[in-house]
């Protein structure tokens, strides 16, 4: 289906707040128009030196549609803006519960820059598709038509002349600048999209782009796509100034056309000559309503090509179907793996094979491996955001896929490699783990996690600011802020995907302290190729290529010969040379 026709549809919740104002744009011009003729026609009709009593209707006429232009045009320009942000919020809802389901599988193609550029700029573009692109043709058609009524009063011809003046204005200017700008709307959202691209990268890249002497080529790169956007939207711009010149060349061409059809008229006194200002001042007030109308037509092309963007991402399948009648959650918090194979493209290789493996609530797991062997695709399927088709997982006695996600979800609490920090507060960034949490459920957290004598000696304390990403504080802070807020989670199982590797030894060591001797009683789960307090663990995985290829105790891998044993030598000998 066509995205505008898409889009009409979405907007049809709000027809009527549409038809308003349209109606109120109509009612705006239609009063220039009245205003004008009847000024004419007190100016023309004064000449003669009539009586005041023949001029009181104008006088009238005058005041009511100067009151009425003024009352109309706010009331127009309060519903329409009422009526595009009404609209707004609906797209933005709409795009925002149509992506969420496709997080993370189906979006990991795209770049970030590119993601916020649809969130943001292409949303942003169709807050034009009533104001610029519905609108205006409803009060060109209007408007039309109220002119054809008005003007074949004085005569049937002077009402063909109007429509057909009307529908160049109207149908074949639009279409001549459309031709014109055909295509420029497009490369324009690309260019921005890819402007967006670059001057992400060179925000998020600095430091590298520093360090390697890039900073030049990159600002280069920016100014070439920002040369090519200036030149298109100069193009535009020239394209908009012509299309206005015309339709104030055909205006200029109608009004010169009816005085040739009306001056004979009034030479054989069928027409009275006081009219002639009349229908003069009324062709030309009528065209403000066909302005908008080349607009409207590039503003289509942008808008078809923004809502093409967004529906090109929604239409996606999700990668995990949620089943139509979901079962409970079990009372346990027990694992069950058994003979899964899981592949990213359906004729690639597996990313893991074969594996099977129980984990019991409330113990404690290592699986380890190099990078690569599939510990990260392991916890994006234990977190559902992944669909698996080969073998079971199993939470408590119940089948994973048949459950609700966002349930299973809800069981656990994760602490990533890179953890993200919101730019806000200390007491923010915990309350996304339990917006209802208390005071004091927010201080044991932090105690819990070793931090609350670092939050507490803070100026702001809970308000502290972390910045972005969390970047006014250390990684051991920051990997401790996340511990608490999946701490405050209070969920049965807890996932540490390479939580640690991004840490000094000391810190490293410190933080799995933590973790390992405050959080007790729940399950926890450790994705890991660093072999830091192994013994603390009752169970180690070893995964390499996707699949298990050894299991057991720290002591008793340590004991025979294998990749275990070749992999704890060799990091042993790392953190001999670092020291």
């Amino acid at each position: 289906m066509n995205p505008v026709t898409r889009l009409i549809r979405m907007a049809a919740d709000y027809k009527w707040w549409m038809l308003l104002a349209a109606l109120l744009g109509f009612l705006t011009v239609g009063s220039s128009i009245g205003l004008l003729m009847t000024s004419a026609y007190i100016i023309s009709k004064a000449a003669l030196h009539p009586s005041i009593s023949e001029l009181q209707v104008g006088i009238v006429g005058v005041r009511f549609f100067g009151i009425s232009r003024g009352l109309f045009r706010y009331l127009e320009r309060l519903v329409t803006h009422d009526t595009t942000f009404k609209l707004l919020t609906r797209f933005r809802v709409w795009f925002f519960e149509a992506l969420e389901p496709l997080a993370p599988a189906r979006l990991q193609k795209y770049k970030s820059a590119d993601l916020l550029n649809r969130i943001v700029s292409d949303v942003q573009t169709l807050e034009h598709f009533f104001v610029r692109v519905l609108a205006p043709p409803m009060v060109a058609v209007g408007i039309s038509l109220l002119m054809w009524i008005l003007l074949r009063v004085y005569d049937p011809v002077f009402g063909i002349t109007i429509l057909l003046f009307h529908a160049l204005a109207g149908l074949a200017v639009p279409a001549l600048s459309y031709l014109w700008a055909q295509g420029t709307g497009e490369a324009i959202l690309k260019l921005r999209a890819d402007l967006n691209v670059l001057i992400l990268d060179q925000i998020q890249g600095m430091a590298e782009l520093t360090v390697f002497n890039g900073q030049d080529s990159h600002r280069k790169q920016i100014n070439e796509v920002n040369r090519k956007l200036d030149r298109l939207e100069q193009k535009m711009t020239r394209i908009s100034a012509l299309h206005e010149a015309l339709i104030g060349l055909l205006m200029n061409a109608a009004v010169l056309t009816m005085l040739v059809f009306a001056i004979p008229l009034v030479q054989q006194n069928t027409l009275d000559g006081v009219y002639l200002a009349v229908i003069v001042l009324g062709v030309m007030a009528s065209f403000e309503a066909l302005l908008p109308l080349p607009e409207a037509l590039q503003f289509l092309e942008k808008n078809s090509r923004a809502a093409g963007r967004l529906f090109e991402m929604v239409d996606a399948t999700p990668e995990v179907r949620e089943p139509d009648v979901p079962e409970a959650l079990p009372d346990s918090a027990d694992f069950a793996i058994k003979e899964l194979t899981f592949r990213y493209e359906p004729n690639a290789t597996p990313t893991l094979q074969d594996i099977s493996l129980s984990i019991p609530a409330g113990s404690r797991i290592a699986i380890v491996g190099p990078s690569g062997a599939g510990k990260s695709t392991l916890i994006q399927l234990l977190l559902r955001f992944r669909e698996y088709h080969t073998g079971s997982i199993q939470l408590g006695s119940v089948e994973l896929k048949k459950m609700d996600s966002e349930q299973v979800r809800k069981q656990m609490a994760v602490v990533s490699q890179s953890t993200f920090l919101f730019d806000s507060t200390v007491r923010e960034n915990l309350l996304l783990a339990k917006p209802q949490a208390e005071e004091q459920d927010l201080t044991q957290a932090l105690q819990a996690a070793d931090l609350w004598n670092f939050v507490s000696g803070l100026e702001q304390g809970l308000e502290a600011e972390v910045g972005a990403h969390g970047q006014k504080w250390s990684g051991g802070q920051r990997q401790r802020l996340a511990i608490a807020r999946a701490v405050l989670k209070e969920a049965p199982v807890l996932l540490l995907d390479e939580a640690t590797s991004g840490l000094d030894a000391f810190t490293e060591q410190a933080v799995l302290e933590t973790i390992l001797t405050r959080l007790s009683g729940i399950t926890i789960i450790h994705i890991t190729h660093r072999l830091v307090m192994m013994d603390r663990f009752e169970q180690i995985v070893v995964l390499c290529k996707g699949r298990i290829i050894q299991q057991g105790t720290h002591k008793s891998l340590l004991q025979k010969e294998g990749f275990y044993k070749e992999m704890w030598q060799l990091q042993r000998q790392q953190d001999m040379l670092a020291n």
